[in-house]
């Protein structure tokens, strides 16, 4: 704008320049005043953010109250929502101005940063946009109450749900109304909640029993972080995902019985190809169990998991004969804080992988067609046997010509080179302390991106971050 009027007047004249609504701490209400009049009737990006750590918070609920007065108007044309605040009662002062149909609302972002202590402002003020939101599609709610009410989350594509404890923690039943309720969704996330009880869910099993599984048959991403095990357990029991691409586990304590559910939905269909796990523990045998199911994967991050030693790495290098590759399509390995593994191990899973072809035994077409030329090659030598060989002792040199046949069919079968795993392009060894400053050398030589701890890294060259 500052080039020349005619500039100028191109952009003031570009509503779609201006339909980035900002308010905080850094952006007057008299920018997002100018904005909204010079974005005419496109629609809008509105974004309210608040932060705790701001220094002056003594008139922080009055700012939102103006900045939602000054908004309110074009709430209509909003596009996406976002409020950020710090406490329940400001949010409620916030969202008690929106009470106009949302035709054009397709992200809703509410999120709370501290809810603790403040019950008696759990009453949810509902209905959000008059109950009007057609186009509605992703929602994310941290420490957002609800009242889990069904009709102003239905038919969404993403749902992210974090922050709730004690007895704002949502019930496994809730959680399956809530997801019955959305059969097109894309991604899932639950964050930051009280586990439920687990007297509750035994008897949760038994009914479970007679009821219909969630089917979720779009379902590409999960996330699981502080979400409490018997909740997750529960959770995965109950939903099918065969499109699952990515998962995520964190702070879950024991993983063993989810990785036994995993492994019955892969009995069907489970094409993960990113697989997250931090800060839990497992049974490393039916972990690799599991392992064996998932030949898409390429990405692999297990963080601080004490339960990663060379018994795993060495599934995932060479394995027996007439066995599959464990993870064929393994590209990337994060082992952030993993200290019980050996060198040796993580060595033999680098090198075991840098061919890119692998010898595989003989498909059963191969048997059957060298079976055929052991069957002519005895035929031919019965048949250009001479006289006196057939006059010798029984069988004799008719056996000793079929053997130098099969021998030479046996040297000369082409074998027929199969693809074999993936070459490893990445790892992630910070915070390993067995892994020395020459053990990362040595990687660096066979994989292409190698990050890890500055004091681990090569003399003089950048770690990357």
């Amino acid at each position: 704008m500052l080039v020349c009027r005619y500039w100028k007047d191109v952009a003031i004249n570009s509503p779609e320049l201006w339909a980035t609504i900002t308010v905080g701490p850094h952006d007057s209400l008299e920018k997002a005043h100018r904005r909204l009049t010079r974005s005419k009737s496109v629609p809008l990006d509105i974004t309210i953010n608040f932060s705790p750590r701001v220094e002056n918070t003594s008139g922080i609920t009055e700012s939102i109250v103006h900045a939602m007065d000054l908004i309110r108007p074009a709430l209509w044309r909003a596009r996406s929502f976002r409020l950020s605040v710090p406490s329940r009662p400001q949010a409620h002062a916030a969202l008690l101005r929106c009470r106009e149909d949302a035709p054009l609302l397709e992200s809703l972002s509410i999120r709370i940063f501290h809810s603790m202590q403040e019950d008696h402002y759990s009453s949810p003020c509902l209905p959000l946009f008059n109950g009007r939101t057609p186009r509605l599609r992703s929602c994310s709610f941290t420490s957002f109450n609800f009242g889990w009410d069904k009709s102003v989350i239905s038919g969404l594509r993403v749902l992210q749900l974090g922050g709730y404890w004690n007895g704002f923690s949502p019930s496994v039943d809730t959680l399956l109304d809530v997801l019955r309720g959305c059969p097109n969704l894309e991604e899932f996330a639950v964050r930051n909640m009280s586990d439920v009880d687990p007297e509750s869910c035994v008897s949760l099993e038994q009914e479970f029993g007679a009821t219909k599984v969630v089917r979720l048959p779009r379902l590409t991403k999960a996330s699981f972080y502080y979400a409490g095990i018997m909740r997750t357990r529960m959770l995965l029991s109950q939903i099918s995902f065969p499109a699952l691409e990515s998962l995520d586990f964190c702070y879950l304590d024991n993983l063993t019985p989810v990785l036994e559910h995993l492994r019955q939905q892969s009995l069907t269909s489970l094409p993960l190809r990113y697989l997250r796990i931090e800060s839990s523990f497992f049974n490393e045998q039916k972990f690799v169990n599991l392992l064996r199911r998932l030949t898409s994967v390429e990405t692999l991050e297990l963080i601080d998991v004490e339960d990663v030693s060379c018994f795993s790495l060495k599934n995932l290098s060479a394995p027996p004969v007439a066995h599959p590759w464990i993870l064929p399509k393994l590209e990337r390995l994060n082992l952030d804080g993993c200290t019980a593994l050996e060198w040796d191990s993580l060595r033999g899973l680098i090198e075991s992988r840098l061919g890119g072809r692998s010898p595989t035994p003989p498909s059963s077409a191969s048997r059957h067609a060298f079976a055929s030329s052991v069957s002519s090659a005895l035929t031919l030598s019965s048949a250009s046997a001479p006289r006196s060989s057939i006059m010798s002792p029984p069988g004799r040199a008719s056996t000793a010509s079929a053997s130098a046949h099969i021998h030479a069919l046996t040297v000369a079968r082409p074998s027929t080179p199969v693809p074999g795993p993936n070459r490893i392009a990445s790892i992630d060894v910070t915070r390993c302390h067995q892994i020395s400053k020459e053990m990362v050398q040595w990687l660096r030589m066979y994989v292409r991106d190698v990050r890890c701890e500055p004091a681990k890294g090569v003399w003089g060259e950048p770690v990357l971050p």
